[in-house]
């Protein structure tokens, strides 16, 4: 766990970078674009230190969702700048954030995307430049409605595709260019 000395105002902003600049900059999804325009996201910034925590959070974070409009919120973002600073113990943590879903009944209604700083899929390197798709500047719950899933996927019926062509986008900015397109000084 790490303690946080940023403002919720520069957690947030960092976030919403992180987005604009890399998931909707570089089209690694093609749905959150949309979401984004019509202001349908929901931030929301836990001071958790521990998965006690964070399993707390991210309940609240689903019943506010589910009772949520999906004209006005569609999906959510819960971000974790205290909590699970090691990727490990965030990853170990995703089976108890899948567990909880099932608990409160929404497994098929909702599901949970990961993001975090030192995102490593199996099999890569740390460093491997693939890893990037998933890294966000704090550990994050991607709350996603199933229903907006499979609206996205019949409008980009080739979703499949989604996961080699982000590969590729990143083999060829590579880590420098990753880097610059997410210092703070670049001009959004």
């Amino acid at each position: 766990m790490t303690e946080s000395t940023q403002t919720p105002e520069a957690i947030l902003a960092a976030t919403q970078r992180w987005l604009t600049r890399a998931i909707i900059g570089l089209n690694l999804c093609p749905f959150a674009k949309s979401v984004h325009v019509k202001q349908q996201i929901r931030y929301v910034i836990s001071d958790a230190t521990d998965a006690e925590g964070v399993e707390a959070a991210l309940e609240l974070a689903l019943l506010e969702l589910n009772d949520s409009d999906p004209a006005d919120v569609d999906t959510t973002l819960l971000i974790l700048p205290a909590a699970f600073a090691d990727f490990l113990d965030y990853n170990d943590f995703l089976h108890q954030a899948d567990r909880l879903l099932k608990l409160m009944g929404f497994q098929g209604k909702y599901q949970i995307a990961s993001f975090h700083p030192q995102y490593q899929f199996a099999g890569t390197e740390a460093d491997d430049i693939e890893n990037y798709t998933n890294r966000a500047p704090y550990p994050t719950l991607h709350l996603i409605r199933e229903a907006s899933i499979e609206r996205a996927v019949a409008a980009f019926p080739d979703a499949s595709v989604i996961y080699e062509r982000n590969q590729e986008t990143m083999r060829r900015i590579g880590l420098d260019g990753w880097r610059k397109l997410m210092s703070a000084d670049e001009p959004d």
